[in-house]
């Protein structure tokens, strides 16, 4: 097997198909992954630089929200009026009438802020001394509360020294006592000359203002927004459980530095992930929104499979111009070279059938010409010796012939003789048969013309039967007309009695109220007394006539209903009926066919009769043509047996100079067979 396939591997046809193939399917598959690589890497570059400017976008809208609120405690901050009564409430020397008017100027300041943005959970003024009393908040929020966590966010906010500060989002809010998220800023309202006066000011914003504020940023399918301080930990983030914990994809300072907006990382899974970026210019956060590479390059996926059918394809087209390059290179030359070493082994008839014009095809022609000149020389050598064999042979085998066909010939003259007296004897009883095969040919022609004569008879007799069944099938159809008729009929009554049903319907009715009418007329005429009493007559009049009316009904109604009864009984019979009027009708047509096929296969059998009566008078005519070669076969026995008698005489002579001819044959046939073993070792 491995030497096989050593022959085969070093043949010219299948190094040309390895080469062709090689370099096809690597040239496929190098320009199809290129195109590929290239093309996630423009899709990335530019989904990321147009995810950079929608980053950009949200954070230059988040600082201009942020900036009003730094504005707003600016102005808080720089309120005479709020300072005035702040300064005024800690002094101590306000009435408790003017203390309670100040508190409610600051709260109603701080509930019209409040009340002026939706975004905001509220403001508060805390106290240094952190005591709910001494603190102010506008309506709806809940109170103060105080632990390590809180009083160092505070501190972070009097260490500014009046600039602001934004703390992260928080699940709970500054001060741990909401149900949702929120992100705030501190803001120390500083005053000098009281200390006793100074404020944290705080302002708290709901965390789904967030979300709707970067509603707008979508980064791929599957994307995610978050804001990051500057240790890497999640501000803000869609999971509220994972607010204040280090995010996994970070922006180094390296990639702040470049400002390119754009980077790829791998998340805790390893997949690669395109991150976008923007530092906000209000607090030192920065905007990230990071998704898949997958989410972006999809699109391009459908590359990477178009890559795989180009090579497949260019697999199937290098296999078929291998194929090719085999048949047309390849295997022409494996085949001469194979002829030629059988040329080489003395079969000088192999050729090759190269029909092509090119140097291969030129190459098989030469070779068809040298093998030709070659059969040509050792052809006419063995032509030669072959004639003188065959003849050799032929005189060899006419002269046994002619010697054994002499000795036949006289054996056979004898029982020439003897088969002719016989051949006579026969010749006179054929004669005798013939005879009696022509008294019988007559008699079945007269039984012929008998059998015809009553196939005539049985055709009249079907004629008449069909015409019978023809009447039947239309009187039968015309009944089932009639049933039919009958039927429609039938159900207009069974209408008609319906009619009348409902017109006796309101008949009753009308009679029922006329009796309740004469009632009631002989009810108000005994209530008038005297004056009534002819109203009575009438009324007694009138339900006497209802009476009648009310029976006349129920008679035509007890009409109407047995008239109903005996008309569905009617239509039942005709329903019962109806079905076998047509069956009866399917019978009689079946008879009919019947009879029609009986006529034609009568027809048939005179066809049969004709033609069997034409072959029998044919046969007649054979017959005696039978009787006539029989008479002269006779005389030719009597020429046959004086012919035998000259054979026999020449016979003798013949197988004489027979037996002399075989003796010459045998040497001539010694001297063929030497020339033939000369020429053995070439197949021509």
């Amino acid at each position: 097997m491995k030497k096989l396939w050593t022959l085969q591997f070093r043949s010219v046809g299948i190094k040309l198909f390895v080469i062709l193939f090689s370099s096809i399917v690597l040239l496929s598959t190098v320009l199809g992954l290129t195109s590929y690589f290239a093309a996630k890497d423009i899709i990335t570059d530019e989904v990321a630089a147009a995810s950079s400017q929608s980053v950009v976008q949200a954070a230059d809208k988040l600082d201009f929200v942020l900036t009003e609120y730094e504005a707003l405690s600016r102005q808080f901050a720089l309120d005479s009026a709020l300072k005035g009564d702040l300064e005024k409430i800690n002094s101590g020397e306000l009435t408790t009438v003017a203390k309670v008017a100040a508190e409610d100027r600051i709260r109603r300041k701080l509930d019209l802020v409040k009340g002026s943005d939706e975004r905001m959970y509220g403001v508060r003024l805390v106290s240094k001394s952190l005591e709910e009393t001494e603190s102010y908040k506008s309506a709806g929020i809940s109170g103060l509360r105080s632990d390590e966590g809180i009083a160092e966010r505070l501190k972070q906010i009097e260490d500014a020294k009046g600039e602001p500060v934004w703390f992260p989002v928080r699940e709970k809010g500054f001060f741990d006592a909401y149900t949702e998220p929120s992100l705030t800023m501190g803001r120390l309202l500083r005053n000098l000359l009281h200390p006793e006066a100074e404020y944290y000011m705080l302002i708290e914003v709901k965390g789904k203002a967030m979300t709707e504020m970067l509603s707008n940023l979508q980064i791929g399918i599957t994307g995610e927004i978050r804001i990051l301080n500057t240790d890497g930990n999640i501000v803000y983030g869609t999971d509220n459980a994972k607010l204040g914990q280090p995010s996994y994809i970070k922006v180094s300072e390296e990639q702040d530095i470049e400002k390119n907006h754009s980077f790829t990382a791998a998340d805790e899974k390893g997949s690669p992930q395109l991150v976008v970026y923007q530092p906000l210019t209000t607090a030192k956060w920065t905007l990230m929104g990071y998704a898949p590479v997958s989410d972006f390059t999809k699109s391009a996926d459908k590359l990477l499979y178009i890559t795989f059918s180009v090579v497949l394809a260019a697999a199937v087209i290098a296999l078929l111009i291998g194929y090719v390059l085999v048949r047309l290179v390849g295997r022409p030359l494996g085949k001469l070279a194979t002829l030629m070493e059988e040329g080489e082994r003395g079969n000088l008839r192999v050729r090759t059938n190269f029909k092509g014009k090119d140097e291969i095809g030129r190459l098989g022609h030469s070779f068809n010409k040298m093998m030709e000149q070659i059969s040509l020389l050792a052809s006419q050598s063995e032509m030669s010796a072959d004639e003188v064999l065959g003849t050799s042979e032929q005189l060899v085998k006419a002269s046994g012939t002619t010697s054994l066909h002499a000795r036949e010939v006289a054996s056979a003259t004898g029982e020439i003789a003897l088969g002719a007296a016989s051949l006579a004897v026969e010749a006179e009883r054929s004669h005798a048969n013939v005879e009696i095969i022509g008294s019988k040919m007559s008699e079945v022609t007269e039984l012929n013309t008998v059998m015809d004569a009553s196939a005539e008879r049985v055709i009249e007799v079907s004629d008449q039967g069909t015409e019978l069944m023809k009447l039947l099938v239309e009187q039968s159809e015309s009944t089932v007309e009639m049933f039919n008729r009958i039927q429609e009929n039938s159900n207009k009554l069974r209408e008609s009695t319906h009619l009348i049903r409902s017109i006796l319907s309101p008949m009753i009715a009308v009679n029922k109220q006329t009796n309740i009418l004469a009632l009631n007329a002989t009810i108000e005429a005994v209530r008038a007394g005297a004056a009534g009493r002819g109203f009575i007559v009438i009324a007694d009049e009138i339900r006497q006539l209802a009476n009648q009316s009310n029976d006349s009904i129920q008679s035509v109604s007890k009409i109407t209903e047995e008239i109903g009864l005996h008309i569905e009984n009617t239509v039942k019979d005709i329903n019962e009926t109806a079905p076998k009027f047509r069956e009866q009708i399917s019978s009689v047509r079946e008879s009919s066919t019947i009879f029609a096929s009986v006529k034609e296969e009568m027809e048939h059998f005179m066809g049969h009769l004709s033609e069997s009566s034409a072959s029998i008078h044919e046969l007649i005519a054979f017959q005696r043509q039978l009787g006539e070669s029989m008479a002269s076969v006779s005389s030719i026995v009597q020429q046959t047996t004086a012919s035998t008698e000259e054979v026999a005489s020449m016979s003798s002579q013949q197988f004489t100079v027979s037996e002399e001819l075989v003796a010459l044959s045998q040497k001539l046939e010694s001297l063929a067979a030497d020339l033939k073993q000369s020429m053995i070792s070439f197949q021509v």
